[in-house]
């Protein structure tokens, strides 16, 4: 599986910003969201389980408009 740099936080210090990746994955689209890991307890407790093999991340919202960039040129 290949990743393509899709875009990064403009506002986070070098080496440290959440960004997103695209997979080249034939069976489905899938992507790779790198972010700050989550460990505030409460977000945690609402969360609930998480399975062995996952992680909870959370990345600002001007990240996942590259997502929203990455689906409309794909759609034309």
């Amino acid at each position: 599986m290949r990743a393509r740099f899709l875009g990064k936080d403009l506002e986070s210090q070098e080496g440290q910003s959440p960004t997103l990746f695209a997979t080249d994955r034939t069976d489905r689209k899938t992507y790779i969201a790198q972010g700050w890991m989550v460990t505030d307890p409460q977000a945690l407790a609402d969360i609930g389980p998480v399975p062995e093999g996952e992680a909870i991340i959370e990345i600002p919202e001007d990240v996942l408009k590259f997502y929203a960039r990455n689906y409309a040129e794909e759609e034309h």
